[in-house]
């Protein structure tokens, strides 16, 4: 399966190195680091990461779109939105960590789709675009679309969809591997509020 990581400045690091760390350790999986622009990209912890692009993604793909500071301005741009749209209808499933959502919900692609994001930022995230947002869920499924809460959420959506896709003994051992407690109730969602 490829992995394809949509980077942008700014985007938080354990956003994209949580999931990162699980894909990378799954059998047969090839990982990929993009942007709109290609060329180095930084995340808002200062780690440089040098991407390529692409303008559609190949059969048997996810991608992966981080959340972070970076996507308050990713929000407002429609050039951004409309080739995150055709990179996202190209692809087989398509995932989000924290604000990431905000960002697919900007270009339309959680419309009627249930969702979530960072709880410190879901006020913002809600008026981004018109999905059902769920307010109480560490992450959420719907159809192709993998969403998670804040930060570290982003690992135990990642071993969900490991799960899914190839199983729960392989997202064990993905978890065991890292030496990570998987939190593995989806709608287990400590911080939430109320």
């Amino acid at each position: 399966m490829n992995f394809y990581f949509l980077l942008f400045d700014q985007c938080e690091s354990l956003d994209l190195f949580g999931p990162v760390e699980i894909f990378g350790a799954t059998k047969n999986a090839s990982m990929h680091y993009i942007s709109m622009e290609g060329g180095l990209m930084t995340t808002f912890q200062g780690a440089q990461i040098l991407t390529e692009t692409v303008e559609t993604l190949p059969e048997d793909s996810v991608l992966l779109v981080p959340g972070g500071m970076g996507t308050r301005k990713l929000v407002e741009d429609e050039n951004y939105l409309e080739k995150l749209k055709a990179l996202a209808d190209s692809a087989t499933y398509v995932l989000s960590v924290c604000t990431g959502s905000a960002v697919l919900a900007a270009a339309g692609l959680l419309n009627g789709v249930k969702a979530t994001s960072n709880k410190r930022a879901f006020e913002w995230v809600k008026t981004t675009g018109p999905a059902i947002w769920i307010a109480k869920a560490r992450w959420v499924r719907d159809g192709k679309y993998y969403t998670s809460s804040g930060v570290s959420a982003g690992i135990d959506m990642a071993l969900g969809f490991v799960s899914d896709i190839f199983g729960r003994a392989a997202a064990e051992e993905n978890a065991a591997r890292s030496e990570y407690i998987w939190d593995d109730r989806a709608e287990d969602d400590p911080f939430a509020a109320g």
